[in-house]
């Protein structure tokens, strides 16, 4: 018999495809906003320290700094041409759509309650309609099944099989991964907010230092980049709210792990999966919600 335990490769090809497409996005996108940043601050330090290395008249390092923004420009351009965060944030969906449908499908839960004559067929409709959601994403549909045999396997099993590899295996480890998310993001917040104090502090100490004289390079001005972009950056990354929002989760989780293990009958479990599935649906509804308000700041 097969371990009632669905892995990666158990899923959908759809599942696969749109997973990897939103890793390859939200890799473009991050990479490009954080290297546009960076070259903002290397501009504001070249700026400021151009009079240090004049040739033949001419102020070397403010050269760099004009080229340092003239890449960005062209990063920027890039980011509305291709909208990398556009792609991560419609595959992304697609991939969850995937994983939600096959996990009701999995154990019977709504709209593929234990009994339903052709299951699979009705299975396999619902995936292909998820494409017509999210057509940005350029995936086309797979020839390969859409019920793998781990999956049929776990709907074939008894509901005490079922509820336990569904507790186990997507409520129990959904909720650690909220847990470990929120705990990460909350270390990343004290961590950001600790830096930005630092380079306030740093800041109006230097331009104490140049309002005497004592020094003549206009560090305050990097400084003021430097705020900017990391209050840019945290826009993007979103530690504290994404901390806020997934430790919520986690709760809710719990709390439906606890509801789903009193179920003793096919149809109350059908209806408590479907509303489970929902939740965590729900989350990454407003995950997406979050980056799309987001979004015009991108230099976030």
């Amino acid at each position: 018999m097969i371990d009632p335990t669905l892995r990666a490769d158990d899923f959908p090809q759809l599942f696969r495809d749109a997973d990897s497409i939103s890793l390859r996005g939200q890799r473009r996108f991050l990479h490009a906003t954080g290297s546009r940043l960076s070259l903002a601050v290397a501009a504001a330090v070249c700026g400021a320290l151009g009079y240090l290395l004049p040739v033949d008249g001419v102020e070397v390092l403010s050269i760099a700094a004009a080229a340092a923004f003239v890449i960005a420009f062209g990063v920027e351009i890039w980011l509305l041409a291709e909208h990398p965060e556009q792609l991560w944030y419609d595959a992304r969906a697609l991939a969850e759509s995937a994983k939600t449908l096959t996990w009701r499908f999995a154990v019977g839960g709504l709209p593929f309650p234990i009994g339903l004559e052709n299951a699979d067929d009705y299975f396999a409709e619902q995936l292909a309609e998820l494409l017509n959601d999210v057509p940005t994403t350029n995936i086309f549909p797979s020839s390969e099944p859409a019920v793998s045999e781990a999956v049929s396997d776990l709907r074939g099993r008894s509901l005490d099989q079922r509820r336990e590899s569904y507790l186990h295996n997507r409520i129990l480890d959904q909720q650690r991964w909220y847990a470990a998310k929120a705990h990460h993001n909350e270390r990343r917040t004290g961590a950001w907010r600790l830096a930005l104090i630092s380079v306030e502090l740093a800041g109006a100490l230097a331009a104490v230092l140049k309002a005497f004289d004592i020094i003549h390079i206009d560090i305050a001005s990097v400084v003021s980049t430097v705020i900017g972009v990391s209050v840019a950056w945290l826009a993007v990354k979103q530690h504290e709210s994404i901390a806020r929002a997934y430790t919520l989760a986690s709760h809710e989780l719990g709390l439906i792990g606890a509801r789903l293990r009193g179920v003793t009958d096919e149809k109350s479990w059908a209806a408590e999966v479907a509303d489970a599935e929902e939740a965590i649906s729900r989350e990454h509804t407003m995950w997406r919600a979050a980056r799309a308000v987001h979004e015009p700041v991108r230099y976030h």
